[in-house]
């Protein structure tokens, strides 16, 4: 199977080169196909002929997104629309990537595939105005939803990721502050990753919500880091208002796999299990 990655070096797009090792995969970043300009799209899916694209792409700065609409939209929905056209035209299965920033938090139960969106900033809007226009050009699709991602190749915006930022703070042997009010489920890429890989073999398409198991604060979070990594640095719980943000987060966004479970498989593993199995992957920090 003949398979375009584009955003292969990201922390997502990483995990998914290698779940997908063995394939004939064709490894592209924005640098080198702008998902926005529809004509170069249509070129390069053309020339290629891919059986499957898994679109990494997108613009999630999210404070960013509030000031840089056009940006965002660009992206996160033009250029979801252009690759939805050029998947149709060479009859490519598409798999996209969405968040669980598309719910505005105002619940305190897990999200499932069939509860409307509702994002609070632009974000999420952008997310989920690509969600709709992708369902609505080509039938032959994947759009699963992610929460919460860390994974070894970090954030390329970031240059880190939460978990290795929470080390780092620690090792600075700074006091860390970590709100206590915003409860999600923070999600390896590993594991969506492999998800992914076994949901594409199926011709299930449609949404996904694809995270870990459980729920957490991102302050029980930081807790369980240090936890497991034998380390007691001073951590304080503290609400949202001690870190003010131009993009609103939703104060609760677990996600339930539901579609995921329903089509045969098995849940994906706790976030407590999967955080241990990051932490003892991890490189020695010399």
């Amino acid at each position: 199977m003949k398979v375009l990655l584009i955003g292969h070096q990201g922390q997502l797009g990483s995990d998914l080169r290698k779940a997908f090792d063995g394939e004939d995969l064709i490894l592209t970043g924005q640098s080198e196909l702008l998902v926005q300009d529809a004509s170069k799209v249509n070129t390069f899916l053309e020339f290629h002929k891919p059986d499957m694209v898994l679109n990494c792409s997108a613009f999630h700065r999210v404070d960013d997104c509030e000031d840089q609409i056009e940006q965002a939209f660009a992206v996160n929905v033009v250029g979801v629309r252009n690759l939805a056209v050029a998947a149709r035209k060479v009859n490519a299965t598409l798999v996209h990537f969405s968040t669980d920033y598309v719910f505005d938090g105002d619940r305190r139960m897990p999200y499932v595939e069939t509860d409307l969106p509702s994002p609070k900033c632009i974000y999420g809007v952008s997310k989920a105005a690509g969600e709709l226009i992708l369902q609505s050009i080509w039938h032959r699709h994947f759009v699963c939803r992610v929460s919460g991602l860390y994974g070894y190749a970090g954030s390329r915006e970031k240059k880190t990721n939460f978990v290795e930022m929470m080390l780092g703070l620690a090792r600075q042997e700074k006091a860390i502050r970590v709100v206590t009010d915003q409860t999600l489920t923070p999600t390896s890429t590993v594991d969506v990753a492999t998800a992914v890989r076994k949901l594409v073999n199926t011709e299930h398409y449609g949404l996904y919500h694809l995270t870990s198991g459980g729920q957490c604060s991102w302050f029980e979070f930081a807790s369980a880091i240090f936890e497991y990594s034998g380390l007691r640095p001073q951590l304080n719980p503290v609400t949202s208002d001690a870190f003010p943000t131009k993009a609103k987060r939703p104060s609760y966004s677990v996600l339930d796999n539901l579609n995921y479970r329903s089509v045969g498989f098995e849940d994906m593993p706790h976030w407590r299990d999967a955080l241990q199995r990051y932490l003892g992957g991890r490189k020695p920090v010399g």
